[in-house]
């Protein structure tokens, strides 16, 4: 092994474990008088990181640490000493062995939450353990899934999108009305059947439902496909959509 190569693997492994101090114990409930802690995965996609970045500042009560990824996945090398409320992945990244495969999902299954942000349904490709996590898959290329071979999805940018709230009396969507966005659309990704669909779109450049939530263990989780630029950043309507997805995921709200 090359000097280089050691020393990027011995950066990555370093970040990965700053990318946990500060983060808050896993319970079944999270203590409500102090903030959620996330970590915010990216690495794989671009995005327009400074109005990203002050999004999640708005959000009240979510202390956030920023995980870009070195390695695609270095963050769930070593999860021993874990204890953060709530992933959130706004990653496009496709390398995962199978330990860090079997640590992140040690974490869901142990009542991390994860809420999953757009372009996040392209991750990890190869993995179909992922789709279990977050409730579907994008397909970046022509591939068999679950017996069937899917079609390389689509997207179109700057779309303007009539939002529906399927479920206006769930956590996530309480006190949000039906609205419009202007973001991309995604067509022709699946949506694993035992997901609860929480928001929908009628565009024909899109698939129906836009956001779900579940369970994977004790771990509650939500995908979100709105997000990919400043113009989905800057909609109250989405902002409060993601501030509720955190919370439900970090169990301060009942679900």
């Amino acid at each position: 092994m090359s000097l280089p190569r050691i020393l990027y693997g011995t950066i990555a492994c370093f970040m990965a474990a700053l990318m946990l101090v500060g983060c808050q114990s896993m319970t079944d409930h999270h203590d409500r008088t102090k903030p959620i802690k996330v970590v915010v995965v990216t690495g794989g996609h671009d995005f327009e990181k400074e109005p990203f970045r002050e999004m999640f500042g708005s959000l009240q009560g979510v202390a956030v640490t920023y995980a870009p990824q070195l390695d695609d996945s270095e963050i769930f090398d070593d999860v021993s000493r874990w204890d953060c409320d709530v992933i959130v992945l706004y990653n496009m990244s496709q390398k995962i062995t199978p330990i860090r495969q079997q640590n992140f999902q040690r974490l869901v299954k142990k009542g991390v939450g994860v809420v999953a942000i757009h372009h996040a349904l392209g991750a990890f490709q190869d993995w179909d353990g992922y789709s279990q996590i977050v409730g579907g898959k994008y397909f970046l290329s022509d591939r068999p899934f679950k017996g069937s071979l899917h079609k390389r999805s689509t997207y179109k940018h700057d779309e303007l999108i009539r939002v529906h709230v399927a479920d206006p009396q769930h956590p996530v969507t309480q006190g949000i009305q039906d609205f419009e966005i202007q973001d991309e659309t995604y067509k022709g990704y699946v949506v694993e059947p035992d997901s609860h669909v929480l928001l929908e779109t009628d565009h024909p450049l899109s698939e129906q439902a836009l956001a779900w939530s579940r369970s994977y263990g004790r771990g509650r989780v939500v995908y979100v496909e709105l997000g990919h630029d400043s113009h989905a950043y800057g909609s109250a309507a989405y902002r409060r959509f993601l501030r509720q997805a955190i919370a439900w995921c970090a169990k301060t709200i009942p679900s």
